[in-house]
């Protein structure tokens, strides 16, 4: 009778599951537990006694990606902890207990976020410090300050794209992408010309590009999954030009597939003025709430004296220059897959990933079939892609 009780308590249990959208990942289909597979032995290579750091929300696509990488991360060995909290919008803050999490200083962290992980109100208000360098997360503080952790992030992830986009060739990932770092990180500008009207160029003096290519096996090393682009901040101020966003953008309550371009002027460095349509008035609307924002943060102790004004100036920031790479993505209004697909390039509006450009915000927009020149010091140029098509690589 007791063994016939506890058969049904369990049928309830994965009832309700189903009925909440969850895969038990006993259940979870073939496809899926390979991928959360590669990306726990292959991409993040985890070892034996690992503590594997998953965030999540209760939302079905990433939760049950999450049981997944849970599960995988038990096969490897490892020693994972899967925590759930509220869904995280674009400019909110992590549940104290994922904050807390980050304190057992994890040699993996994985976030597998509806929106966002979350920031970070203890490091905003007063930041970490590690060689000399602020950090506004302690996650970014362990994964490019102190380097104790690598990690990915997924956010906004579904289990579709998941199993299409992350089991690929990373050997030849890594070299299309190692082979764009080296030209950005000799260039000391860059322009960008695309069909939709963009022409803009970025200094990119003293600056490093980093490569999303789905190694995060070395303590500091991270991206996303599904991997796939390399990508530089320019050097601040230097932005100059135009940006027609034409294929998907990042604003406050998501991501929107674009129909009407946006066209962002640009003056040293930072958007001047923004035309278009409906999908305009939606990006200006979320670069003024995190300008209003970060006064609202300083006012309310949330950002130290004087950072209001520097965080609400740097909502206006071009903070990236990007270049897809993932020959299984493509544009379907989730930004983690859109800025990975073969034929665009991305700029984000807002923070930049050298850490001296912090803002509330870092939107990315796509450009289509976008021509890209690196230009070097001694006035030669070597072009990356020419109307979407890589060159020579």
């Amino acid at each position: 009778m007791e063994l016939m009780s506890t058969i049904l308590s369990m049928d309830k249990t994965l009832s309700k599951f189903a009925e909440l959208g969850y895969r038990s990942t006993e259940f979870a289909d073939d496809k899926l537990r390979e991928a959360a597979r590669i990306a726990i032995a292959v991409s993040l290579k985890v070892q034996k006694g690992e503590q594997v750091l998953i965030i999540s929300n209760p939302r079905p696509d990433v939760a049950a990606i999450a049981e997944a990488l849970y599960d995988a991360s038990l096969d490897a060995g490892g020693r994972p902890i899967l925590l759930f909290q509220p869904v995280k919008p674009q400019m909110s803050f992590a549940e104290p207990a994922v904050i807390a999490a980050f304190g057992a200083k994890p040699e993996v962290a994985i976030s597998l976020s509806d929106e966002k992980l979350g920031k970070d109100p203890v490091g905003i208000a007063s930041p970490y410090i590690h060689n000399d360098v602020p950090y506004d997360h302690i996650f970014h503080l362990q994964m490019y300050g102190a380097k104790t952790c690598r990690s990915f992030w997924s956010p906004s992830t579904t289990v579709e794209s998941f199993i299409r986009t992350v089991p690929i060739d990373y050997v030849e990932l890594q070299r299309r992408c190692a082979a764009i770092k080296e030209i950005l990180d000799r260039a000391v500008t860059v322009r960008v010309t695309a069909p939709g009207g963009t022409d803009i160029t970025m200094g990119l003096r003293g600056r490093e590009a980093k490569s999303d290519d789905g190694n995060f096996s070395v303590p500091g090393s991270g991206g996303n999954l599904p991997a796939g682009e390399t990508f530089i901040s320019p050097e601040n101020g230097t932005a100059q030009g135009r940006i027609c966003f034409d294929g998907s953008i990042s604003v406050k309550e998501g991501e929107i597939v674009i129909n009407t371009p946006i066209e962002c002027i640009v003056a040293d460095g930072f958007v001047r003025e923004i035309l278009g349509r409906e999908e305009a008035a939606c990006l200006l609307q979320t670069i003024e709430a995190a300008e209003t924002n970060a006064h609202d943060f300083e006012r309310d102790g949330k950002l130290p004296s004087g950072k209001g004004d520097v965080y609400a100036r740097n909502a206006r920031n071009i903070g990236e220059l990007g270049i897809g790479l993932n020959p299984a993505a493509r544009i379907i209004g989730k930004m983690l897959e859109d800025e990975k697909a073969f034929h665009t390039c991305h700029f984000a509006i807002g923070s930049n990933y050298d850490e001296d450009a912090p803002s509330l915000i870092h939107l990315d927009g796509l450009v289509k079939k976008p021509t890209i020149t690196a230009i070097f010091a001694d006035g030669s140029e070597q072009l990356i892609e020419r109307d979407g098509e890589l060159v020579g690589n």
